[in-house]
């Protein structure tokens, strides 16, 4: 073996049974997936189900306002399969309105950076039909929690601190909700949201009144009528008028929302096909160029061309060569990927893929270097390395869901993994509508998400603000197949460092040999010198973040090979959970991240 040894102690097994297991960024999602698999429910059920407990436990990661992406496949059919539920801009988003607000940027946090919610229509979605459960039964864990309440992180605490003077400042709703009689609460304390549980109520009696009325015979039909009332009822209502309230955005300057009830009632999630690429006898399977996927499969085709020893993360010439190829990779994102016609098969075709790897050298490249194809023109996104907002009082990195320059997390995303007995699998990753996003909508619980920020003010990219256009988000789950059977459900938190960190688990285990486990507890890296997808949208040219585990005589060889390096402390980058099934024998597997002591597998 090329690769470093993996350790021979990680922080915890990789688990392994028969039956089922689940994995995500909070134990209590990962245990309310296996409580429901423990009672008959499929992958599907177990999911949906936990989506919803995240709602409620991690609402600084993630919300019933935000966004999710996932990937799946059947066990009648073990086609990868995109559940999109990315929300597009709203009809009366134009970038002329904007810009006529004195913008430069969408902001990164208040309503004029909310797309249309899209997360709870997919769960709902993906339940109709392939879920076997009823609604209430699905959403009992998250009305529980939300009633009855849990004990709240000590990371959602630290959130509200930060933020605890723009809410009591700005944003009264918020402090009511989260800084009740002023106080920002204590780290394992009981806390409730009793409006949003009522909301989920909401969407249960839907299905039950077209029951009643005999409009809604089957399950499906339910949850149909759930989905229903989600687009057209109060939810949609109450968003769109509280939106239109002028309030603080992360400017430092006042504005009124612009989404409207018609762009609820116009928005359904989707199927989309994956994309896809052979490595190395393996099957990647991610979104299309509407999320940040393909620039993973463009990164794994470029490494693809060398030496197994050039793969190796942990060593000097591997994180090298990593840095390098993802820095080409990330280029192209943010030259060509958006909700429009992407060349995806051009990026990936093998002579502009031998183009790109040539550009590699022995030293770290601090330029943007996007590569050229045929008949599309690469958008340049301004390059900031810093950025001053117009007005003085900036809300600096609220909305922020990924890691600061220096290493440290600002906030970030949410995971889950599943799989069962019968072969179902999937792998999501909900985010956006976080406390910090914008002023909590009172009747609701909840605040609207902020996915417009990765749009651009430009003109003449496939990224730039147009209604009814999806962003291009970095929400990026994974599928690995062998033999055209899925094998692996992976996925991180992380903004731009999703796939980054998502990579090396991927060369670990699929080249270097490591056990799930092993390959989530290694240390990790990811480049900074792209053009952030957050607010305020800098970047940091030959920039690497790394964590100090990497060890000082690599950090000092990538230093001395020109990388801009950050050490991040020892435990601090990668958010990653991953679940898996042997075909051949049935045998199951699960990991999770021991990093912030949140992420937890289970299954037996």
């Amino acid at each position: 073996m090329t690769f470093t040894p993996p350790p021979a102690v990680t922080t915890r097994p990789t688990l392994t049974g028969t039956f089922g297991m689940s994995a995500s960024t909070h134990w209590l999602a990962a245990a309310t997936a296996q409580a429901v698999l423990e009672r008959g429910g499929n992958a599907f059920d177990a999911a949906v189900a936990a989506a919803f407990v995240l709602h409620v436990v991690e609402p600084h990661l993630n919300g019933p306002g935000g966004d999710l992406v996932a990937l799946f496949a059947t066990a009648d059919d073990p086609t990868p399969v995109v559940l999109a539920g990315q929300g597009p801009a709203p009809a009366a988003a134009t970038r002329e309105h904007y810009l006529a607000e004195g913008l430069e940027l969408v902001p990164g946090a208040g309503a004029l950076a909310a797309a249309v919610p899209g997360a709870v229509d997919a769960w709902l979605l993906l339940l109709k039909d392939h879920g076997t459960w009823e609604l209430a039964d699905v959403l009992a864990f998250a009305i529980g929690y939300a009633e009855d309440g849990h004990p709240v992180l000590e990371r959602v605490c630290a959130t509200i601190r930060t933020v605890a003077g723009l809410f009591a400042e700005h944003w009264p709703s918020s402090a009511e909700r989260w800084m009740p009689g002023g106080r920002i609460p204590e780290p394992g304390e009981l806390i409730r949201n009793p409006a949003y549980a009522a909301v989920l109520r909401g969407l249960i009696a839907a299905g039950d009144e077209a029951t009643s009325r005999g409009g809604a015979t089957t399950r499906e039909e339910r949850v149909e009528a759930a989905r229903t009332e989600w687009a057209t009822g109060l939810v949609a209502r109450e968003a769109a008028a509280f939106a239109r309230i002028p309030h603080r955005h992360s400017p430092g300057t006042d504005h009124a929302g612009v989404i409207a009830e018609s762009d609820f009632a116009a928005f359904r999630a989707t199927y989309d096909p994956a994309t896809t690429l052979e490595f190395r006898g393996w099957t990647i399977a991610k979104t299309g160029a509407w999320g940040q996927g393909p620039a993973l499969l463009e990164t794994l085709a470029i490494l693809d061309g060398f030496d197994d020893d050039r793969l190796d993360p942990s060593t000097e010439l591997g994180a090298h060569t990593i840095l390098e190829a993802q820095k080409l990779a990330y280029a192209d994102r943010d030259a060509y990927f958006g909700d429009a016609r992407v060349p995806v098969d051009e990026l990936l075709a093998p002579g502009y893929i031998a183009a790109r790897r040539s550009l590699i050298g022995e030293r770290a490249s601090a330029e943007f270097r996007p590569g050229r194809i045929a008949g599309a023109e690469p958008f340049l996104p301004p390059l900031r390395t810093a950025y001053e907002p117009p007005a003085a009082e900036a809300i600096a990195g609220t909305g922020e869901p990924t890691v600061a320059r220096d290493g440290t997390t600002r906030g970030d995303t949410c995971h889950l993994d599943v799989v069962d007995r019968w072969g179902n699998i999937v792998s999501a990753t909900p985010s956006g509508g976080w406390l910090q996003s914008s002023p909590t909508i009172p009747a609701l619980g909840f605040c609207l998400g902020t996915r417009l920020q990765m749009t651009w003010l430009e003109e003449g990219s496939a990224s730039t603000l147009a209604p009814g256009k999806r962003p291009r988000t970095t929400l990026t789950p994974t599928l690995v197949l062998r033999d055209g059977v899925p094998v692996t459900a992976l996925g991180s938190p992380g903004g731009d460092q999703q796939d980054q960190w998502q990579l090396l688990y991927l060369l670990r285990t699929l080249v270097g040999g490591y056990t799930p486990q092993q390959a989530i507890d290694a240390p990790a890296l990811h480049t900074t010198s792209l053009a952030e997808s957050f607010w305020p949208r800098t970047w940091v040219p030959a920039g690497a973040v790394v964590e100090s585990r990497l060890g000082e005589e690599v950090i000092a060889g990538l230093e001395a090979r020109g990388h801009v390096v950050t050490r991040a402390g020892g435990w601090t980058l990668g958010r990653l959970s991953s679940v898996g099934r042997d075909p051949e024998t049935g045998v199951l597997s699960a990991a999770a991240n021991p990093r912030g002591m949140q992420g937890y597998a289970a299954g037996r």
